[in-house]
């Protein structure tokens, strides 16, 4: 598959580049696990020198002796002897910088703290000394969120403060996932775009397999995610094992529970047998892996809500394929697809609903997108869409099928939210359903 959007990231990435010429400049890339950090470090640089170092799980001796390597083939270095700590490396790194511009881009940044866990306090004690005189482009990449996070935006930490330019790269926009499937089979349906998001969440490298895989329907993409030597079938757990270390059981099962309908707080705890709330704390803000769900408007103490995977990958996945390891385990493939058939249709119109959510936030036309009920549960609002600056409002029924859409009973639960939050937008009322996609 070639190479797809990352306009303002190249563009960010380049003016850093041209920054570094003249000063030294320090770049934070974040970004979960396979959504193209890499790929677009290596498109941004094509064609200009630099020096990649990959932070495997090896010995510091071991690693500098790989970095040393690098460094000499690719920029050039003259290193006398070898170099046995990072530190060292670091500030040859350093020193080089302020006789001739150099790029030098880390990724896995965030494992150098399994492998010495004084180097970033090292790093920030030689950044510090040298990098008023350097000219130098340093990248750290890293793909654990928790700890990327840590790392640079915890005040108590060595390298807060010192990062020049820092964000995160996103998922693929809905708009970017229509332009990739136009052009690998532009007879795509709705519902082969349905699952297309509901698998991959925009994802790179999952839209990639499935692109160059020729999976370009519902049909084949679900019999793909279903085969014996699929990527998918034990990417989740993958993801799970890398960003968690401590309480490893407790956060898998807060998952499995949420992904499976027990997604109010009281009822994880009830299931646990435990006060959860540190850990529901963590995977929201920390992990970045729930999101918590209220009424839109309602307060920020507000008891009324629950708890959704934010990440369509991992919803799907805890539900269809982590349940039923011992389908995997046993070679029942056929069982496992099967049970995809069952559910498909009601999971697919939570992911629908979420779609258009997110389709709603990136047209640029709203500033607030979610849902709305009462605390009776009674009445509930599939999308409430919100202009802030022009008080302007869209109010939505979700619905799979256009037929079951009743705009009458979408106007009273309208009536119902409470005028001193909303009394001041002017709404207008839609339907949406798969055909709207």
């Amino acid at each position: 598959m070639k190479f797809y959007d990352r306009e303002t990231e190249m563009e960010v990435l380049l003016q850093t580049y041209e920054q570094s010429l003249s000063t030294a400049t320090f770049t934070v890339l974040m970004g979960r696990r396979r959504v193209g950090k890499t790929s677009l470090l290596m498109r941004a640089m094509e064609g200009r020198e630099y020096a990649y170092l990959f932070v495997s799980k090896d010995s510091e001796a071991m690693l500098c002796n790989k970095f040393q390597a690098v460094l000499e083939e690719q920029l050039h270095f003259s290193i006398y002897g070898t170099i046995s700590r990072f530190r060292d490396l670091f500030e040859v790194i350093m020193r080089e910088s302020v006789q001739r511009h150099i790029t030098v881009i880390i990724d896995e940044f965030q494992n150098l703290a399994k492998i010495n866990p004084a180097i970033f306090s090292e790093i920030q004690d030689i950044w510090d000394r040298y990098h008023m005189d350097a000219h130098i482009h340093l990248i750290a990449s890293g793909s654990i969120m928790a700890m990327m996070k840590h790392i640079f935006e915890d005040k108590n930490e060595p390298l807060y403060g010192r990062p020049t330019s820092k964000f995160t790269l996103r998922p693929f926009s809905i708009a970017v996932l229509k332009q990739i499937f136009s052009d690998h089979y532009p007879s795509y349906t709705n519902e082969d775009l349905l699952c297309l998001y509901m698998i991959t969440g925009g994802v790179a490298k999952y839209v990639e397999l499935l692109m160059d895989a020729g999976c370009f329907t519902k049909e084949k993409m679900l019999n793909y995610v279903c085969r014996m030597d699929s990527y998918f079938l034990t990417e989740g757990r993958d993801i799970i094992n890398t960003e968690f270390s401590a309480d490893y059981n407790t956060y898998y099962s807060i998952l499995q529970l949420i992904a499976n309908g027990s997604n109010r707080r009281t009822d994880i705890d009830g299931a646990l047998q435990k006060d959860c709330g540190t850990y529901l704390s963590n995977l929201e803000k920390n992990f970045g892996m729930i999101i918590r769900l209220k009424p839109l408007l309602s307060s920020a103490q507000s008891k009324t809500s629950s708890y959704e995977i934010a990440d369509p990958f991992l919803r799907f996945w805890f539900r269809f394929i982590c349940p039923y390891q011992s389908l995997i385990e046993s070679g029942q493939f056929k069982l496992l697809r099967a049970n995809i058939n069952t559910h498909y249709e009601r999971f697919s119109g939570r992911t629908l609903e979420r779609y258009f959510q997110t389709l709603l936030m990136e047209s640029g036309e709203y500033t607030m997108v979610g849902n709305w009920w009462d605390r009776k549960g009674e009445n509930e609002i599939d999308i409430v869409a919100l202009n802030e600056f022009t008080h302007q409002g869209l109010i939505a029924e979700v619905k799979r099928n256009e037929q079951k859409i009743n705009l009458q009973k979408l106007a009273d639960k309208a009536n119902r939210l409470p005028s001193s939050d909303f009394g001041h937008y002017q709404f207008q009322l839609r339907g949406l359903s798969i055909n709207d996609m």
